[in-house]
């Protein structure tokens, strides 16, 4: 955490008109604050916050990549949260007993101003345990999820040598058992994660996702075709890399179109 003569702040927002009047609202109403990162989806809200360290994280609770509730999971006690929500006065109970701060859309400059207060009171001690608000609240976004599929991961938390790297699946090309790891290819390199494929089977959505192995599962956006090799076996290339995937004999079905 920063010193309290200078604190910073990240504020994720998809509505860019919104995010920007709740920056300007800070400017005005708190100008000792430093705003050092905006955000437009949850996943650049995960990178500013590991980025910038803020001491202030204005999350809105419905963003695409992954939602508010999702970035404060990951907070972990690094930084004081404020919720930005549309939800109702019964939600809203839920954030008063968590001792987690939070503004209601449309913003009120006087509310703004009162949450202000309380955060710079918190700033003096550690950031409030989540637990309880993000228990009491966790299942409301996956039941408004429905047809979006935004019940389904969207992001992941993988090693590459010694640094822990922030991948959205979409970058994912495929994902492949490797022993004790599984194996995150993306255009950039490769990672790993120890979640095994099992698992990632029921997390990921089987539209874009498709096993075509019992070790490897595959972007389906990122399949430029499929060829037999001279054993006649069939095999997955994919669009702008090298790579190519066995399939097995029983995920042939899959290709049958291509």
């Amino acid at each position: 955490m920063r010193s309290l003569s200078a604190p910073t702040a990240v504020v994720a927002e998809d509505e860019a008109t919104l995010r920007q009047e709740l920056v300007e609202h800070l400017n005005r109403l708190w100008p000792e604050l430093s705003v050092v990162g905006e955000a437009a989806d949850g996943i650049e809200a995960l990178r500013l916050l590991d980025r910038h360290r803020p001491d202030v994280l204005f999350l809105d609770i419905q963003m695409p990549g992954a939602t508010g509730l999702e970035v404060a999971q990951q907070v972990a006690g690094r930084a004081h949260v404020v919720f930005v929500t549309a939800y109702d006065q019964h939600a809203v109970a839920a954030f008063d007993q968590g001792a987690v701060d939070y503004l209601l859309k449309p913003l009120q400059a006087s509310r703004l101003f009162t949450a202000i207060g309380r955060i710079k009171q918190r700033l003096a001690g550690p950031p409030a345990e989540l637990g309880t608000v993000l228990g009491q609240l966790g299942q409301r976004p996956a039941a408004s999820a429905g047809s979006a599929g935004q019940g389904f991961l969207r992001w992941i938390n993988a090693s590459v040598g010694q640094t822990l790297k922030l991948i959205t699946v979409d970058e994912v090309l495929y994902f492949q058992s490797d022993n004790k790891y599984t194996r995150v290819a993306t255009r950039e390199g490769e990672a790993l994660i120890r979640k095994p494929l099992k698992e990632l089977v029921e997390e990921l959505d089987p539209q874009q996702f498709w096993q075509i192995h019992r070790s490897t599962l595959v972007n389906a956006g990122a399949v430029a075709g499929v060829v037999r090799d001279f054993r006649g076996r069939l095999q997955v290339k994919l669009k702008q890399h090298e790579d190519t995937l066995l399939v097995a004999e029983s995920y042939a079905h899959l290709f049958k179109q291509m």
